[in-house]
């Protein structure tokens, strides 16, 4: 009976130890983020403009791929940022290919307008013997406004893309990595030109690459007293019916006003005049 008693109690003294280790143990850093915060790389990519991925500020990306296939990545921008991007390829064995290969990096805005780079290499080749490859490009600076016409970037979502433009047949399809990185220089204070001022994105970027881009608030419509007549689901059946009744009565006031005179019509040419009717400078009227 003493030790029972001994050994419940002995149990009971461990309890706030079990229960302070617990919340230890559920506090191991998450495997999505590294020691520094920064966001993991990503370790896919798209396959077109719609399902490009979408890349967090600071994050990377470090991509498995195939030799031949179009990469897309897409990343936030805005004001005052002179985006720079970086590639890495490391390239299947040489002694699995055929011959050199040609790589090449571009850049488009939200409206799928390609990007020129002030700097960088957009294109490379590797000779046959060489184990890695380097792209990079070095956007202009993201602009508060611009004219349409114009083309200059401006805030919102930018896509990469990461493709091979020369390469043997033979060794399309062999297996090779791709390692993205994305750096931006520069702040809202150093927009140019100065006055102007973008109302939204140039395209309202979705994923993680929003978090850089700016929406603007919603704008409250104008409301005036003719506003009700062009609104609602019944508005047009009321426009159609007093479009008819117009309409018929227009036709009614044509008629009237087109139609002969009432009483006799005037006689034809030549015709003979009705009997009784005085004739001056007449037999009938001598005597």
């Amino acid at each position: 009976m003493r030790t029972t008693i001994r050994g419940a109690l002995a149990a009971l003294a461990l309890l706030p130890a079990l229960a302070l280790g617990a919340p230890a143990a559920s506090a191991a850093p998450s495997p999505s983020a590294t020691a520094s915060g920064t966001p993991a790389p990503a370790t896919k990519a798209g396959t077109s403009f719609l399902t490009a991925v979408n890349l967090s500020p600071g994050q990377d990306a470090n991509v498995a791929a195939s030799t031949g296939d179009y990469l897309y990545w897409a990343f936030g921008a805005s004001e005052g940022q002179t985006p720079t991007v970086t590639l890495t390829v490391n390239l299947a064995p040489a002694t699995d290919r055929h011959g050199p290969q040609t790589w090449s990096v571009e850049v488009f805005d939200g409206l799928r307008r390609r990007q020129a780079c002030t700097a960088g290499t957009q294109n490379t080749t590797a000779d046959q013997s060489a184990t890695s490859l380097t792209l990079d490009c070095t956007l202009r600076e993201v602009r508060t406004w611009a004219e349409p016409w114009s083309g200059d970037p401006l805030p919102g979502t930018y896509y990469v893309r990461l493709s091979v433009t020369d390469v043997p047949q033979p060794d399309l399809g062999l297996a090779s990595s791709v390692r993205l990185h994305v750096a931006a220089k520069g702040d809202a204070d150093n927009a140019q030109p100065e006055g102007g001022e973008l109302k939204a994105p140039l395209v309202p970027p979705a994923g993680g690459g929003a978090s850089t881009a700016k929406a603007a608030a919603p704008v409250a419509a104008e409301d005036h007293w003719y506003s009700g007549w062009f609104s609602g689901w019944n508005s047009r059946w009321y426009w159609t019916i007093g479009g008819g009744f117009l309409a018929a009565l227009a036709g009614v006031l044509g008629y009237n006003l087109t139609r002969h005179p009432h009483g006799r019509r005037p006689g034809r040419y030549g015709a003979v005049p009705p009997q009784g009717s005085h004739q001056s400078g007449s037999y009938a009227d001598r005597p």
